[in-house]
């Protein structure tokens, strides 16, 4: 009697799914695709060509920056949205916001033509990415794990964490297209641009979530809920959900921002900083092909990896998946730079894969972790915020800095910086209880 009614859940959710990993990757896509581009392009178009090269590798580094300053108001605004609206249909305006964004990148001119306007003009596009990331994630996630059963929801939510290695992947392949395709000359001129404005498509499966997707179960009981209730005697969080979520689980939302701060220092060192590395590094002085091509694969090897431990969190528990994680990023952190210093592809290729494989032991099982730490009424709002806290104080910076740590002291302070992360995403880890299973309807407060 049940068999069509499973079927029909498992196939509806299965399009939830790969809706959420085909919006989440071309989002990530389009974040990403700034970040290749101010470690390779930015620092030549958009910036005076007077500058020693640190130096405007620094200032790109910096506009890349105001992505993540956007990002936690963004998931405020977003979650407050989410939280009152629905899931669905605040992920579509960050989509097309995104989309829009991205493809006036690429239609930018250089400072060559219009001067101090055009840094000037790429930060605040950068700020409307960042804006429009800061929405997504919790959106996409949600959408996923709200509607997952609770025992295979690790593995569900990570078809929403694997847009960002897809993203990686996606901006990687476009760009080496594009030097594959073109001399030095008219990539600089104008080839770059082609993959910004491939971000058109964005809108279009923006338009296909708004139309063919339904919202989460979980937020359409909490509407049912209220319509019960009776407008004025619901509960105050239509008014605020942000301010509730924070008055409900301050230490919850700050402990997430915390245990996040390993995968984003250590995420835009492997696929920006990395690459400047290789190509600036009077000691190994590698090509821009081999470095992007480095950052290709690994990028794919995360993507079974983070699916393997999200099922694997489903069974043993969030925590210990995520814990183990972090302690192996913090090791692998002082291996990295001596193997790409060898300057072998293939050392290369291991050094930036292998960071890569131990950040999806964190970053599969974030996206179900983060959503059983918080209530229906404010879980988009709780979530967002702890997951851009953290994107701000660990990603933000992390390529400058890590700039900064090698030109002024040495590589070997990098490393440093990568496992003072992992430490800090361990403690906050140890101070979170295991959430796995978790019943959505009757979270603790």
């Amino acid at each position: 009697m049940n068999e069509p009614n499973d079927k029909n859940m498992k196939q509806s959710m299965r399009r939830v799914a790969l809706t959420s990993l085909a919006g989440t990757s071309i989002e990530w896509y389009d974040f990403f695709l700034y970040g290749t581009a101010a470690a390779v392009i930015f620092p030549k178009v958009f910036f005076p060509q007077d500058l020693p090269v640190m130096v405007a590798l620094i200032a790109s580094f910096s506009t890349f920056a105001v992505g993540f300053i956007a990002r936690p108001l963004g998931g405020i605004i977003f979650g407050h949205y989410g939280d009152r609206i629905g899931r669905k249909k605040t992920l579509v305006v960050a989509l097309m916001m995104m989309g829009g964004a991205t493809t006036l990148i690429g239609l930018l001119p250089a400072y060559a033509s219009i001067g101090i306007m055009a840094p000037l003009i790429l930060v605040l596009l950068r700020f409307v990415q960042g804006l429009a990331i800061g929405g997504q994630w919790g959106g996409a996630m949600l959408l996923v794990t709200e509607s997952a059963p609770a025992n295979r929801r690790g593995w569900y939510g990570a078809y929403a964490q694997a847009g960002a290695p897809v993203g990686v992947i996606l901006a990687n392949l476009a760009f080496l297209g594009i030097i594959y395709y073109t001399s030095e000359e008219a990539f600089l001129d104008w080839g770059w641009r082609v993959p910004f404005l491939a971000s058109v498509i964005l809108i279009a499966i923006s338009m296909y979530v708004q139309l063919k997707l339904e919202d989460t179960d979980a937020f359409k009981a909490l509407v049912e809920a209220r319509d019960n209730d009776g407008e004025e005697a619901g509960p105050s969080i239509e008014k605020s959900p942000v301010l509730q979520a924070i008055r409900m689980y301050p230490r919850r939302i700050v402990l997430a921002a915390g245990a996040f701060l390993s995968v984003q220092v250590t995420f835009y060192i492997l696929i920006a900083f990395v690459i400047a590395y290789g190509v600036n590094s009077p000691t190994v002085n590698l090509s821009r092909d081999i470095m992007l091509m480095a950052v290709l694969v690994a990028a794919a090897v995360m993507i079974p990896t983070q699916f393997y431990f999200s099922g694997l969190s489903d069974r043993i528990g969030r925590k210990k998946v995520y814990q183990w994680g972090a302690v192996l990023t913090g090791l692998w952190g002082f291996a990295l730079f001596p193997l790409i210093d060898t300057g072998n592809t293939y050392y290369i290729i291991l050094a930036v894969s292998m960071g890569l494989v131990f950040l999806g032991m964190q970053y599969g099982p974030q996206a179900a972790f983060f959503t059983e730490l918080f209530s229906t009424e404010v879980r988009y709002s709780g979530a967002s915020l702890g997951y851009q806290m953290g994107a701000i104080l660990g990603g933000a910076l992390a390529p400058t800095i890590a700039v900064l740590l090698w030109t002024q002291f040495d590589i070997f302070y990098v490393s440093l910086y990568i496992a003072a992360a992992a430490v800090l995403t361990l403690i906050s880890l140890a101070m979170l209880t295991e959430t796995s299973g978790v019943d959505l309807s009757n979270i603790e407060e």
